[in-house]
């Protein structure tokens, strides 16, 4: 592929081929351009066997590669793998094969880290962070994420960010037990509407009592209904039969991520990192009020002028807004 400041580009390659065609001498031409005799002569020749197809960039992998290892060679290492289960250094000595060589042979053919694995079994047990396809559902109400951020409370007159590290300097301050907000947070997975509150707490019943307030928030705001609701894998979540009753009574389903694997809920974890940069931490804080009674603006903000870019606008314009 041609760099920013190559010589030459596709259209000065068949420029080359066009003026040497009209009879001007190659070395001219050459010098013109601003190039050697011999890579004037590389595109004709390259012009003359592969027509235009031979003056657009290709990949400098080799066409063969002879010194690569055998495929009888890949075959001991793999099985070397299997039976011992351990890394290219000890796997080494085992196959006369260097270390360096086992660690190509093993990302060629995807064989994955030990730290994924099972050391008893070799089994994979660690689910792979990579998406291969990025979802959204169709319509507003669809799917809803559901999470808890735990943020620390802001002590009288201000905290660290308030009057730097050294607030936490002294043994009376270092045993202070200020405590942590507990941020409840709702996202539509098609439109981003965003519903939050902070409460004392994450038990059942403070839980369900967000469920209902979120609902009736989505519902002012046109999702007059919720189909799927996700979460982690919570004892409040999973465990609440008060939970339990709110969604069977409005016939919405619960599913759950799989354990350990937080991006799987990762539309409200992307909003919970928006919430921390843009609300939380954003500016100092002198009292935990402060910072409390400035949620309620910026989810405002957040939903209808914030613009969000993977849905190119504002959560508000992509919901079905209530008549009147």
């Amino acid at each position: 592929m041609s760099h920013r400041n190559a010589r030459l580009t596709v259209h000065g390659r068949r420029l080359i081929i066009e003026r040497v065609a009209a009879g001007a001498p190659v070395a001219h031409v050459a010098k013109a351009m601003g190039i050697s005799r011999q890579c004037a002569h590389k595109w004709i020749r390259r012009h003359a066997t592969e027509g235009d197809a031979g003056l657009f960039d290709r990949s400098s992998r080799p066409r063969r590669t002879p010194t690569r290892t055998s495929l009888d060679v890949e075959a001991v290492v793999l099985a070397a793998r299997v039976e011992h289960r351990a890394g290219p250094d000890a796997l080494a000595p085992i196959t006369g094969v260097p270390a360096r060589t086992i660690t190509r042979i093993l990302r060629r053919h995807e064989i994955p880290r030990l730290a994924e694995c099972d050391p008893l079994t070799g089994q994979v047990i660690r689910a792979s962070k990579t998406t291969a396809v990025r979802y959204e559902r169709d319509q507003p109400g669809e799917l809803v994420h559901v999470d808890v951020k735990k943020i620390g409370r802001i002590p009288d007159g201000g905290g660290w960010r308030a009057h730097g590290r050294q607030m936490g300097s002294t043994g009376a301050k270092k045993r202070a037990r200020i405590g942590y907000d507990y941020v409840h947070s709702m996202v539509d997975d098609h439109s981003r509407l965003a519903y939050s509150e902070i409460l004392p707490d994450e038990r059942a019943g403070t839980t369900v009592g967000f469920f209902t307030r979120a609902f009736d928030y989505f519902a002012r705001h046109g999702i007059a209904r919720v189909d799927t609701v996700m979460t982690d894998n919570a004892w409040n979540y999973t465990h609440s039969r008060a939970l339990a009753a709110l969604l069977a009574e409005t016939e919405t389903r619960h599913i759950t991520i799989r354990p350990h694997c937080p991006w799987q809920n990762g539309k409200v974890e992307r909003f919970n990192r928006t919430l921390q940069t843009e609300w939380a931490y954003r500016q100092v804080f002198t009292t935990n009020r402060e910072r409390s009674d400035a949620l309620a603006p910026w989810l405002e903000h957040y939903n209808h002028h914030r613009h969000h870019t993977a849905i190119n606008g504002t959560p508000i314009t992509r919901c079905h807004q209530p008549a009147g």
